[in-house]
């Protein structure tokens, strides 16, 4: 450990707090959950897909060309954002839209915008 890394050199354990995660936490199905929701945002493709939404409803088509590739490489990923509920779409025409579910997923998205940012 470096000179001004902080450790807990104690011996002592907080019953209390440890009985409360002992409880299935690490296994439980929130926390892969939770894990597989990271997951999603964690490949780029799909960061910069969510990114553009933030700010409207957009086509496939016009995803494709912002990224710079193919309507079926786009499509592939937004099924699998679509598929884990944080996306849903909209056929007008021959033109498929896409947006965000609800609120909460463009706010954790935004949030993490600012926290880069350092807002």
């Amino acid at each position: 450990m470096g000179k001004f890394e902080m450790s807990c050199d104690c011996n002592v354990i907080h019953e209390d707090i440890v009985r409360k995660y002992k409880r299935g936490f690490s296994k439980s199905k929130f926390i892969i959950a939770l894990s597989d929701f990271f997951k999603l945002l964690g490949d780029n493709t799909r960061i910069s897909i969510l990114t553009i939404l933030d700010q409207h409803e957009v086509c496939v088509c016009d995803i494709a060309s912002i990224l710079d590739m193919t309507k079926s490489a786009v499509s592939h990923q937004l099924k699998v954002l679509k598929d884990a509920g944080l996306l849903k779409s909209k056929k007008k025409g021959k033109e498929v839209y896409y947006s965000f579910v609800d609120d909460d997923v463009k706010e954790i998205l935004e949030i993490a915008i600012q926290h880069l940012r350092g807002e």
